[in-house]
């Protein structure tokens, strides 16, 4: 055994461990957010969908402050691009996220006939609802309508390659190196190998997420 297989090995066992003391809180976690699709309102979904669109190259916890903030404040319903953009002080490219709200809320917030959840309950399986979501919400990779899914519930075996989960895959040798972007082939690519792992390790890709998030952050977020 090399020196870096004997690393990666040391990593698995480590990884395992902390999962067998992490365990119960991530299903915890993984429930709440379940019960996002089955009980929450649209509004509350939206919220979801709002916090995804403002986490590219900002901090998780600063998202979800504003998104609450302007959600409290009936901003993200009724405000103009110019009354979100100055709640937006705390995410990067504050501009054009605040854009993102406007253009996304006046495609399913404002007609009593579509909203967010039943569109996505049009689709067969969720890998079809989250190429959907690439497509047409303005902002969202393949990783923001992967965390959106994840966060409302049904996002069940998708893999959030943010650079947190591709630093820990790294780590273990799952990926040799981090990519400077992620086509839709790379990310597909690397979500499989992560997926191979997860049933390696008996670990469910879902809850490696919030697990390698535990890892760099001590807390089990969103």
């Amino acid at each position: 055994m090399t020196k870096t297989e004997k690393n990666e090995d040391n990593s698995i066992t480590e990884l395992k461990r902390c999962y067998d003391e992490m365990r119960d809180e991530i299903e915890a976690r993984i429930d709440e957010f379940k019960k996002v699709w089955i009980s929450g309102n649209d509004e509350e979904i939206h919220s979801e969908l709002i916090f995804c669109l403002l986490t590219p190259q900002a901090k998780a916890k600063s998202c979800w402050y504003v998104t609450e903030r302007i959600y409290k404040n009936r901003l993200l319903f009724e405000g103009d691009e110019k009354q979100i953009s100055k709640e937006f002080n705390l995410v990067r490219f504050k501009n054009k996220k605040a854009s993102y709200v406007v253009k996304v809320r006046n495609q399913f917030m404002m007609s009593n006939r579509d909203n967010m959840k039943l569109k996505i309950q049009e689709f067969n399986n969720v890998k079809e609802a989250r190429e959907w979501l690439v497509k047409n919400i303005k902002g969202f990779g393949f990783k923001e309508a992967s965390h959106f899914l994840r966060n409302i519930g049904i996002g069940e075996n998708l893999a959030i390659l943010d650079r947190h989960i591709l630093k820990n895959l790294k780590g273990l040798g799952i990926v040799e190196k981090i990519p400077n972007a992620l086509s839709k082939r790379k990310y597909y690519e690397i979500e499989n190998r992560m997926k191979e792992f997860s049933n390696n390790v008996g670990i469910p890709v879902e809850h490696l997420d919030l697990l390698f998030w535990y890892k760099e952050t001590g807390e089990i977020f969103k």
